[in-house]
């Protein structure tokens, strides 16, 4: 059953009128949930037969529970919701449609006029022979702001709440909303009710046990998942420190490589018998650790920059056949110097792809480096770039030592070489791949090593493609 109701009503008024009125006390939503909830959960496990007048904020959590009391009691209950008489196709009426669905259609719902105070109030009033209560709230107005713009306060005023059991009050304000509603509706007020003086010692005792065990219940539903979120957030941050706690012993160790090289190399050159062939090769093993020593820290260092930087690194659209070409010169030399036939394929038709600035080229670089450094004398690298899907697929190729299978995955990892060999380059610090991986992390892009030993290593990197529309 549906009722109109034209004339304005307010609770909150209501109770403010009675002799002796009660004082409003700030309240949250959080108890003001579990004042309803441990009374309905009384009159579900005292089974009391009641007429309910009720009042809450939509919501699922709200409705539900009338919706639990009317189905184990089947209770007689009037449901005031927020729908406005002005506001049928309003999103304050949809909403309150949207909620009247969840209940019996014996349910009544009581429609208010657009100016209604109730916009602003919630309630819950029980009426029965063996148990009356009303507790009420008013949501107060939003701070007003001051003249430069600022609001006083960020956060919402608390709702002022007032809670009673004396039947004195209760009958008071049935009264005065008796007199408010039509008279064909006089079917959903018992006329001839009146509020007992206040309930039974029993009761209140065993409704406040409830409302202590709801109070505890929401505060562990509200705190649980917090502590469970401080305990992840806690593990990330131990990790992470972990994760640096081993960064920087492998800094160390890695330092003190060429260090402990430098001191042998030094102690040598101060033989007497020292001969001139033996001199210069230490002198050379100095020369060679003191490049090792200077790569490591400039490493380490753009390492670092990187990864501190890297969420905030843009991305720019790059062709490749802009970076790709002048890469390869530069390393012709090299290339030459070992017998290696270095090629390049890269189509100017190829899409751009997108990279954080400047690192499609570190990227070429840092792959095309290793490529020559692992491969033999007289061997071959290919460099070749190709449309994937949505993606531009560079290809690094050579006929160089390989790498095991079970090495593959590692070689990621920071300051990790593979077997030494004679074709390598001592000053390497095994970065390079570690800057690739995380620079093609921060762009989207993928990077995958195919490998054998003695037969080469084909790596692959994925750009995303610029597309058109992205460019818009």
């Amino acid at each position: 059953m549906d009722v109109f109701l034209a004339q304005n009503l307010s609770v909150y008024q209501l109770a403010l009128g009675v002799q002796l009125p009660l004082q409003a006390l700030p309240l949250s939503p959080v108890t003001l949930l579990s004042l309803v909830r441990s009374q309905i959960d009384l009159l579900i496990e005292q089974k009391i037969v009641a007429t309910i007048w009720v009042k809450l904020p939509l919501g699922k959590i709200w409705q539900s529970e009338i919706q639990r009391c009317y189905q184990q009691l089947n209770l007689s209950c009037v449901i005031f919701t927020c729908d406005m008489e002005e506001s049928s196709q309003g999103g304050e009426s949809q909403k309150g449609e949207k909620s009247h669905s969840s209940f019996p259609s014996s349910v009544h719902h009581v429609h208010l006029s657009p100016d209604s105070h109730l916009r602003r109030e919630y309630f819950l009033m029980v009426l029965s022979s063996q148990f009356c209560s009303l507790t009420f709230v008013r949501r107060p107005l939003k701070r007003r702001k001051t003249k430069l713009g600022k609001v006083n306060n960020n956060k919402m005023p608390p709702l002022l709440a007032m809670n009673t059991f004396e039947g004195r009050v209760i009958q008071q304000v049935l009264d005065g909303i008796k007199k408010l509603f039509p008279s064909e509706s006089s079917l959903l007020i018992p006329a001839d009710f009146v509020c007992p003086p206040a309930p039974e010692s029993t009761l209140m005792s065993q409704l406040l046990t409830k409302q202590l065990q709801q109070q505890d219940k929401i505060n562990r539903q509200i705190t649980l998942p917090k502590i469970a979120k401080a305990q992840q957030q806690n593990q990330k941050l131990h990790k992470s420190l972990q994760l640096k706690d081993e960064y920087l012993s492998s800094v160390c160790q890695e330092l003190s490589t060429p260090i402990t090289h430098m001191k042998t190399a030094l102690s040598l050159l101060n033989s007497p018998s020292l001969k001139i062939l033996q001199r210069q090769r230490y002198l050379q093993m100095l020369s060679t650790e003191c490049d090792r020593q200077n790569a490591l820290i400039t490493g380490v260092l753009a390492l670092v920059q990187i990864e501190r930087n890297l969420e905030r690194m843009t991305l720019e659209s790059v062709r490749l056949c802009d970076i790709v070409p002048g890469v390869v010169s530069t390393y012709q030399p090299l290339a030459q110097e070992k017998g290696i036939m270095l090629a390049y394929t890269v189509p100017t038709e190829l899409p751009s792809v997108w990279c954080v600035s400047g690192g499609l080229k570190q990227i070429v670089i840092n792959l095309l480096s290793n490529s020559i450094k692992f491969t033999p004398n007289g061997g071959e690298v290919w460099v070749r770039g190709r449309v994937q899907g949505d993606y531009v697929q560079l290809e690094f190729r050579d006929t160089g030592i390989g790498i095991a299978e079970s090495e593959i995955p590692k070689i990621f990892d920071r300051f990790y070489r593979v077997r030494p060999t004679a074709t390598e380059d001592p000053s390497g610090v095994g970065l390079g791949l570690t800057i690739v991986q995380q620079l093609l992390w921060r762009c989207g892009g993928s990077i995958s090593v195919q490998s054998k030993l003695s037969e080469g290593s084909t790596v692959t990197v994925q750009l995303a493609s610029v597309s058109e529309k992205s460019l818009e």
